[in-house]
């Protein structure tokens, strides 16, 4: 079942869109309404029967652990996957944590506040038969640059480097992966997981799942200005399951 796939979170950039805030701490821990932001991810999944986070971590990453430990405290597992003396990439990171992660997970980032239908895009992933899922929104250049031709329920083209007219949507920011999509990446080098959900849709194998929510970025301090100021007029809104997405798609 859907709900019983583990969580990979990707966390192992250095945030400097958020410095000076994530020069002394990760971006895991950086304050919103109050409290650490991955509080916020981690009572948002349990809400959805996800109760298995793996995390990819790498700068400051050892305070996540001192303060989260096994999240054993929240109800959930937590694991980690360190990337090592180096960044590995978003692709890399979740390749090293392969071992940890099993046949097929969701993937989302460190930064993410997405309180979609995790049980619907999981279950749309299983039945598609293919190796990977990209939940997409259909953004209209609106909010940042779109990046995917999404026509007839299908991902035509993904491609963040070259754009074209026919790009409504924008990666939502939550995927689903068998780790057999992984299966050709080099280990231990820097991998870009958008060049291989780009080479995944090139072959067919890549299905697409539609969010009607807009997305909010909470990697600059814009972001997160505007989610601490939203949390402020709606003191309850980042723990209900109403919330709209705060998302961010560029992670450095």
């Amino acid at each position: 079942m859907s709900s019983h796939l583990p969580v990979a979170i990707l966390a192992g950039g250095l945030a400097t869109r958020l410095r000076p805030i994530t020069e002394k701490i990760p971006k895991l821990l950086v304050e919103v309404a109050g409290e650490p932001f991955f509080s916020h991810q981690i009572r948002l999944l349990k809400r959805h029967g996800l109760d298995h986070l793996v995390l990819c971590v790498g700068y400051l990453g050892e305070q996540v652990v001192e303060r989260y430990g096994d999240g054993s405290a929240w109800g959930v597992k937590i694991e980690y996957s360190f990337d090592g003396p180096r960044l590995l990439g978003t692709g890399g990171a979740l390749i090293a944590a392969l071992p940890k992660l099993g046949d097929a997970f969701y993937v989302l980032y460190g930064d993410s506040y997405l309180p979609v239908d995790y049980r619907a895009v999981g279950n749309h992933f299983l039945h598609s038969g293919r190796l990977g899922l990209m939940t997409v929104y259909g953004n209209e250049g609106r909010y940042d640059t779109s990046n995917v031709e999404f026509t007839g329920g299908e991902i035509r083209v993904y491609d963040k480097r070259h754009r074209t007219p026919a790009m409504r949507h924008i990666d939502y920011g939550l995927g689903v992966f068998r780790a057999a999509a992984f299966a050709g990446c080099p280990r231990d080098a820097v991998v870009d997981l958008a060049a291989v959900q780009t080479d995944l849709c090139r072959r067919g194998q890549l299905a697409g799942h539609e969010i009607k929510e807009r997305f909010y970025e909470i990697g600059s301090h814009e972001g997160l200005h505007e989610l601490d100021a939203r949390s402020e007029e709606h003191t309850s809104e980042l723990q209900s399951p109403a919330m709209i997405s705060y998302a961010v798609f560029c992670l450095k």
